[in-house]
């Protein structure tokens, strides 16, 4: 696996971020905020076209680094967010972000990243969640994943999937629990002051679908 870098010379593990336009804001920096306290953690913004990538709410990001510079990561993070309705028929974006995901240790999404992930053939055979209000329009693009209607995110081996927007933080703190200890995932959530669910299963937002 190849990484950037920086990362290499530091001697720590690469968290890759994939911005598009119109990707869903919190989708992104609820995860960082709570990644870069991982001392050990170095984090990159990635987007097809580096530069200027603006938020579904308006706000613009500075991607500095083309996914083509990209080998692969420790962790490949992909938000959701209106953006993604056009990227699942990018045929050029979702052939790189196979090679991608296949190149990398950790594959997470939040909300309608899954169905770019999806689509990418990176949920095959994994079960995995996503975003409830677009339940229907993800899972259509993944007849062979193991799609839980009821979850507020979904670890299956090296995959990682949460439903919507503010489950991108549950799961990321879940996440670094995995990897770094629970005695770290407490400082970090001392730090920010922040109280997150726990339990993967308990789903507040989930729905019956009907096919």
């Amino acid at each position: 696996m190849r990484v950037s870098s920086d990362a290499e010379m530091s001697g720590k593990k690469t968290i890759a971020v994939i911005l598009f336009d119109d990707f869903e804001l919190l989708d992104v920096f609820g995860p960082v905020e709570l990644l870069q306290f991982v001392s050990r953690y170095h984090l990159e913004f990635y987007a097809p076209t580096p530069g200027k990538v603006r938020s579904s709410q308006g706000i613009e990001v500075i991607a500095p680094h083309s996914l083509a510079d990209l080998e692969g990561a420790d962790l490949l993070l992909v938000p959701g967010g209106k953006g993604t309705r056009a990227l699942v028929n990018d045929q050029e974006f979702i052939k790189r972000l196979t090679l991608l995901g296949h190149a990398s240790s950790t594959v997470a999404s939040v909300c309608t990243g899954a169905a770019l992930l999806a689509r990418a053939g990176l949920l095959s055979g994994h079960k995995a969640t996503t975003n409830k209000r677009d339940y229907h329009w993800v899972t259509s693009f993944g007849p062979d994943v193991l799609w839980q209607s009821s979850a507020r995110w979904v670890q299956d081996r090296t995959r990682w999937t949460s439903s919507g927007i503010s489950a991108g933080i549950d799961m990321t703190a879940a996440l670094i629990g995995h990897f770094e200890g629970q005695e770290v995932l407490q400082e970090i959530l001392n730090r920010a002051e922040l109280t997150v669910a726990t339990d993967p299963s308990h789903d507040p937002f989930a729905i019956t679908p009907q096919r």
